[in-house]
């Protein structure tokens, strides 16, 4: 069996991962392209092969499955109104931008009783997947820490958007960073939020078991000092989160090819199914409140030492 996917998006991170994994995977196969600009979408699905529409309804008529590459505020309902159709879904992360639409998407995902997976890059690399493997089988743990310094802000980065230049790296790259101190160390169930400069904010997780970690992200690192560093700490010692070898196209590969065993089988859950996402949209969320709350206080203010 083969499923027919559609594509919803045109621009660069459709064009250079989610074409190029969709047209290699078995079991896959890119039939039609959705854009707001058709000629951007003929041009990418003349490309391989697709059908390009800029008519919803007509474009999931002729599709198994969707595939996400457009800002979050735009996946969310056509997600909701794909899943509402029957169609399977491999979704962005975030997945949506607020928790009500979260819940919306959910809630069409299990009436539907479609499979979904959101691509979280690295929990579809196998070194990833290793580690997660290592570190969630011992005890011990008392902490963790993140630090995603990206550079997308630079002018001439593909990544620089207009929904990355107001939402920042909170909902950018945070997802990454929050989903793997969840998956390692347990869910989170409240969260600490803090700004700094530009767009850099800090988190403090607070997770069910009583641990604690801490992330700091942003989008607006000089080049020479972007990174990623991830790590647990505790009774088992220090455990970083390794390097990866594998490029994008190749994580995608394996969450299609898991999306596409899920549908086949009649499996809803996956570890980073639509429910998960969520789970860690309800944190940014949460802390997107605090930040706004703290912006409003200082507005007009000066700041006031402490000491």
């Amino acid at each position: 069996m083969t499923l027919r996917f559609g594509l919803v998006g045109t621009g660069y991170w459709a064009q250079a991962t989610h074409a190029p994994a969709l047209t290699s995977t078995p079991g896959a196969s890119l039939t039609a392209v959705w854009g707001r600009d058709l000629d951007r979408a003929r041009q990418l699905g003349d490309k391989h092969g697709a059908v390009a529409h800029d008519d919803l309804d007509e474009f999931l008529a002729a599709v198994d499955a969707v595939e996400f590459s457009v800002p979050p505020d735009v996946q969310a309902p056509i997600a909701t109104r794909a899943a509402a159709a029957g169609k399977h879904l491999l979704l962005e992360k975030p997945i949506a931008l607020t928790d009500a639409e979260a819940d919306a998407l959910v809630e069409a995902v299990d009436g539907a009783g479609v499979a979904t997976v959101v691509f979280f890059t690295s929990r579809f690399q196998p070194e990833t997947r290793a580690w997660l493997t290592q570190v969630t089988s011992q005890s011990g743990w008392m902490g963790g820490s993140a630090a995603w310094l990206g550079s997308a802000m630079r002018t001439s980065s593909p990544f620089n958007t207009p929904w990355r230049q107001v939402k920042g790296g909170l909902w950018d790259v945070g997802p990454h960073a929050v989903g793997m101190l969840w998956a390692a160390l347990g869910p989170v169930t409240r969260v600490t939020a803090d700004h700094g400069l530009a767009d850099i904010t800090h988190l403090v997780l607070h997770h069910a078991s009583g641990v604690t970690s801490t992330v700091t992200v942003t989008l607006s690192a000089p080049e020479q000092a972007a990174r990623f560093d991830l790590s647990l700490w505790g009774e088992p010692g220090t455990a970083p989160l390794p390097r990866t070898a594998g490029t994008p196209v190749t994580a995608l590969r394996t969450a299609l090819t898991e999306l596409v065993e899920h549908a086949e089988s009649g499996r809803t859950d996956h570890p980073c199914d639509v429910r998960f996402g969520r789970d860690i949209t309800r944190v940014l969320a949460a802390a997107q409140h605090q930040l706004d709350a703290a912006s409003r206080r200082s507005s007009g203010k000066s700041e006031r030492a402490l000491f």
